[in-house]
């Protein structure tokens, strides 16, 4: 328990730096109403408050029975989505929203027990799903790295 509420509070010492450097910044444009620092800022605070239960919460988190173990295997598979997800930022950019997110999203639902054949068409469909929603519907642009001579 002890562990627990030190982990939070260093955490919450983390989030309050993040908070602090997110603070000043300012973008030379904006093409949102809010600016580019509300989101970061918003997560930092709800991050916050959640770690503030954390270190002064009553009781100690205790696993139930049908909660998995933190096994070898489930860090294992932490590990691997974190990696996964670090691969994702740094394709990211040159292969473009799209590939980046098949490449990423069909290893992280095999996984997770997915089958081959849905784990490709739902994640193809998600991902070409999500950038016609973000790039064309809320008009966030995303990048289509090497399917940007499909656009036009």
């Amino acid at each position: 328990m002890v562990f627990q509420r030190i982990f939070a509070f260093v955490l919450l010492l983390a989030c309050i730096g993040l908070a602090l450097m997110a603070w000043p910044y300012q973008a030379p444009f904006s093409y949102e109403p809010v600016g580019p620092r509300a989101f970061p800022l918003l997560m930092l605070a709800l991050m916050g408050i959640s770690l503030l239960y954390m270190v002064f919460r009553p009781t100690p988190i205790k696993h139930s029975e049908g909660e998995p173990p933190l096994d070898r295997p489930t860090l294992i598979k932490i590990a691997a989505c974190t990696v996964l997800l670090l691969i994702f930022a740094g394709l990211f950019e040159p292969l473009g929203f799209v590939l980046s997110s098949m490449l990423i999203g069909i290893p992280m639902a095999r996984l997770y027990g997915g089958r081959w054949l849905p784990s490709i068409v739902i994640i193809t469909l998600m991902s070409i799903g999500l950038y016609l929603l973000f790039d064309k519907v809320m008009d966030v642009p995303l990048p289509l790295g090497v399917l940007d001579a499909l656009e036009n």
